[in-house]
């Protein structure tokens, strides 16, 4: 099973951090948060990564070139100009296999997709998720209703998180006020695929926007699957969710912790 993670967009909305790094690095407790994203699927036994890069991909290049360096201890000779590493089972640091793959500048989310053809040969399904959210997903059940389903893609929907409290007014006067409640209605797309490699067909090519003209064609076609998640769940798309998320993480209760 591979997950693919689309880490190539600008996040212009969180310019304070993106001006030197891509959005997935962003770092939530000291860790990017694409490595947040990792470690989610991985603890559900998915180990094999397809990184899509765009924007300032190389940040994210060097991070998983230097991710033992940086990771384990290390002894450095330099009489030989050897590094011996230094880790607890005597290999890597995370039995992870990434693949890091240049899809462009500028282009949209379907093109990106579009673009992994060749890494996702075969029939098998594939997981795909953004960069920059995080949920206490639970991607092993999330993966056996995609196969009990038989559709060619299978959507995590949530609902969305409130962001302001609500009040109910009678005349001049407050009657209820509820902080922060979420949405009671409506669901949304939570970012979290399954997906067949069918799918491919569907993207024309790179100004092709996986959240148009695919999934409106696999909805009006009855192969798009719902699963519904009401758990955690929060995208970084601000300074308030970073905090939020640093928050949760440094509090030693992370909802979207699910390994050791």
């Amino acid at each position: 099973m591979k997950a693919v993670i689309l880490a190539g967009g600008r996040g212009t909305r969180l310019m304070e951090e993106t001006q030197t790094r891509p959005k997935p690095m962003v770092e939530i407790g000291g860790r990017p948060i694409l490595w947040h994203i990792m470690k989610l699927y991985a603890a559900h036994g998915v180990h094999d990564f397809i990184v899509c890069l765009g924007y300032q991909g190389y940040v994210i290049k060097e991070y998983f070139a230097n991710f033992l360096l940086h990771s384990a201890d290390v002894t450095v000779d330099l009489r030989k100009g050897g590094i011996e590493y230094h880790t607890a089972d005597g290999g890597s640091t995370e039995p992870w296999r990434v693949t890091l793959v240049d899809t462009g500048l500028d282009t949209e989310t379907g093109g990106r997709i579009g673009r992994l053809r060749k890494h996702l040969a075969g029939e098998a399904p594939f997981c795909m998720t953004y960069g920059d959210g995080v949920g206490d997903i639970d991607i092993a059940a999330l993966l056996a209703f995609h196969a009990a389903r038989g559709k060619l893609a299978t959507m995590t929907v949530v609902r969305p998180p409130g962001r302001f409290g609500v009040v109910s007014i009678e005349g001049d006067t407050a009657i209820d006020f509820r902080e922060k409640p979420n949405a009671e209605q409506g669901f949304i797309n939570g970012g979290f695929f399954v997906l067949s490699p069918k799918v491919l067909d569907l993207i024309a090519g790179d100004a092709t926007i996986w959240e148009r003209e695919p999934l409106e064609q696999l909805a009006r076609e009855g192969n798009l699957a719902v699963y519904r998640h009401n758990g955690f769940w929060q995208p970084m798309d601000t300074m308030r969710d970073k905090q939020q998320l640093d928050a949760a993480w440094n509090s030693g209760a992370a909802p979207w912790k699910k390994w050791p």
